[in-house]
């Protein structure tokens, strides 16, 4: 079992600023020039009594360069951490603390998506860096309301979450990534 309590963080001096195990912005960067990292994707589901899938929430988010796009839940898994409370952690900060994810103790990936900075040898493009995604399908029964750089939240129908207009505006291979949750649960044939 792992205690990450036990385990010494690691010193940054007087910079009581970032969180043990979190990275400055000349390390990550460094990192992500040298090696894959490991990341978490989560598509946010609301089910029926009988468990399945009648909505998909999206975020809104803008982009540095000012585009409005639709996305996954999705971040990097901390040094030490735990893939299930990386799902946790990033549900919260995208969703908000009441939004009740129903993670499983031992959580099992749809998929593992393979992102790379060079477009075209996978679906899923990343700039910034080579990173091996696992993805999750997450129902959420609390109230979700968007957090951090989240505009909106928007809970579609499978259907609708897999339209052309929707679809178009998610990047980097998330739309894939949708398409492959709804088939995984059964809602796209």
């Amino acid at each position: 079992m792992t205690n990450t309590a036990d385990f010494a963080p690691r010193d940054f001096g007087d910079d009581f600023s970032r969180p043990a195990g979190w990275l400055s912005a000349e390390d990550i960067t460094s990192a992500r020039g040298q090696l894959p990292l490991v990341y978490v994707d989560a598509v946010p589901v609301r089910v029926d009594e009988a468990g399945d899938v009648i909505s998909v929430g999206l975020l809104l988010r803008a982009t540095d360069s000012g585009h409005i796009t639709r996305a996954l839940v999705s971040g990097r898994v901390l040094y030490h951490e735990r893939i299930r409370d990386a799902l946790l952690r990033h549900i919260e900060k995208d969703l908000g603390p009441v939004a009740l994810p129903l993670v499983p103790a031992s959580p099992q990936p749809f998929t593992v998506a393979e992102y790379f900075p060079t477009p075209g040898i996978t679906s899923y493009y990343d700039p910034r860096q080579h990173a091996v995604s696992l993805a999750y399908v997450v129902p959420v029964r609390g109230d979700c309301v968007p957090q951090h750089n989240s505009l909106d939240l928007a809970w579609l129908t499978p259907e609708e979450a897999v339209s052309a207009e929707v679809l178009a505006e998610m990047q980097g291979g998330q739309d894939v990534l949708l398409r492959q949750a709804l088939s995984h649960v059964g809602r796209l044939v």
